[in-house]
């Protein structure tokens, strides 16, 4: 069966289209029998060692860092001509640009939207094809083209995207891994300098990543890379299989140290959640969507959190402009959504901080850090609590309004305590 033409990308959530006709799924899973026993293998192998090296990190004690930690990710489909203002109006210094192989013939005009961002620490996202995984040779002349072309501007590039979802091309992780086998050629024999990042598996299915991990192909990643995504449980403090959102990044990173084909670098390439009313925009159903003030909190807390686990590097929000799961709306000229605004707070009290820490404490969260010459305390609860504020403390609401009470209300809506650090 020829699979090159059941692709469909759909424009308004920046996404394939699921692969809805039966015979299709029939004839995709008949394809990589093979390739889905060596994964369950796989995973039978390594699972006693990985639940093991989990439960030894409990043991250990991590120093988180904020510097780098905070990504945002763009796109030249989207208000192309506003990015630029609009990433510099948010302060971030971290930027992820995805480059689909799908639209080649359109690279001169991606390299120079990503031009634009040179003194941005950039991640350059290659998003694949269904022709460049069954042609590899026309994938080392396509990847070859990409890094001729942007490596005056970046070294890093993320290979692949979303691997463990057919629609977005890959079958199994077999067919993944001899994709990234050639970028790690090329790496070894033409363009050293290449900061190669995968697998860049989504959701908390780290079956998939323990396969990307453990395998005889020729592969190493610089970074490894996922698209953690918690939206479907609600808050980022909501558990999955008992696993918090703090414990679900512990075992990824546990996984990762056991591979000896990665270094031991994580980092979250993608997370959001979506938007209430704004289908078709929005990427899932309206059941899964939240409202503007839920979203905004979700989203601090969801960095604070993934901060204070001191196992990752940066996470990218994704992304800037996208009315259905991002900061601006650029439906009707441009709208910044809440979230903007929190985004540039957070970066103002936490990015570049140190001695940081996260406790949890009758269902209160704490997290303090310290930044110039101020102890920066923040507090949020999924449950309604008042809080006596210090008289020598400044009270900041998510939005950086000053909120004049010595007692706040600690709930859903974070709020930041500021003082002099006088030690």
């Amino acid at each position: 069966m020829d699979f090159k033409n059941i692709f469909r990308w759909d424009a308004y959530s920046d996404q394939p289209h699921v692969i809805r006709d039966n015979n299709i799924r029939r004839a995709i899973y008949r394809q990589t029998f093979y390739d889905q026993l060596k994964l369950i293998a796989t995973n039978l192998l390594m699972f006693p060692w990985v639940l093991l090296r989990f439960a030894l990190s409990f043991l250990e004690t991590k120093t988180p860092s904020s510097q780098g930690f905070f990504g945002m990710s763009i796109t030249y489909d989207n208000a192309p001509l506003q990015t630029k203002a609009l990433v510099e109006e948010l302060g971030v210094s971290r930027l992820l640009i995805r480059l689909p192989l799908h639209d080649m013939d359109n690279l001169d005009a991606y390299v120079a939207f990503i031009a634009q961002f040179q003194k941005y620490d950039l991640l350059i996202n290659i998003l694949q094809d269904r022709e460049h995984v069954e042609d590899l040779t026309l994938l080392q002349h396509d990847l070859k083209r990409i890094f001729d072309a942007l490596l005056p501007f970046t070294c890093k590039f993320q290979i692949g995207n979303a691997i463990n979802r057919k629609k977005w091309a890959f079958f199994s992780m077999d067919e993944y891994l001899r994709f990234y086998e050639v970028a790690q050629r090329l790496k070894q024999t033409q363009y050293p300098s290449l900061e190669l990042i995968g697998s860049g598996v989504i959701d908390f299915e780290y079956h998939y990543s323990i396969r990307t991990l453990f395998n005889f192909y020729r592969v190493r990643y610089d970074c490894f890379s996922a698209l953690l995504y918690v939206d479907r449980r609600g808050a980022p403090e909501n558990t999955q299989m008992g696993l918090n959102l703090h414990k679900k990044i512990q075992l990824l990173y546990s996984i990762v140290r056991l591979s000896p084909q990665s270094a031991n670098r994580l980092i979250i390439t993608e997370t959001n959640w979506p938007r209430s009313h704004t289908a078709p925009y929005a990427p899932t159903s309206e059941h899964e969507c939240v409202d503007d003030a839920t979203y905004t909190a979700y989203m601090v807390r969801y960095y604070l959190i993934a901060l204070a686990a001191g196992s990752v590097e940066s996470v990218y929000w994704h992304q800037l402009v996208a009315p259905g799961y991002g900061l601006v709306d650029h439906r009707n000229g441009i709208e910044k959504y809440s979230a903007f605004k929190a985004f540039q707070t957070l970066l103002h009290f936490v990015e570049n901080s140190r001695d940081i820490k996260l406790h949890v404490f009758q269902g209160i969260y704490k997290f303090t850090c310290k930044k110039a010459a101020q102890i920066i305390t923040i507090l949020w609860s999924q449950q309604h609590h008042i809080q006596t504020v210090p008289d020598d403390a400044a009270v900041y609401s998510i939005l950086h309004e000053p909120l004049p009470n010595k007692q706040v209300v600690i709930g859903e809506q974070l709020v930041y305590i500021v003082q002099k650090d006088i030690s």
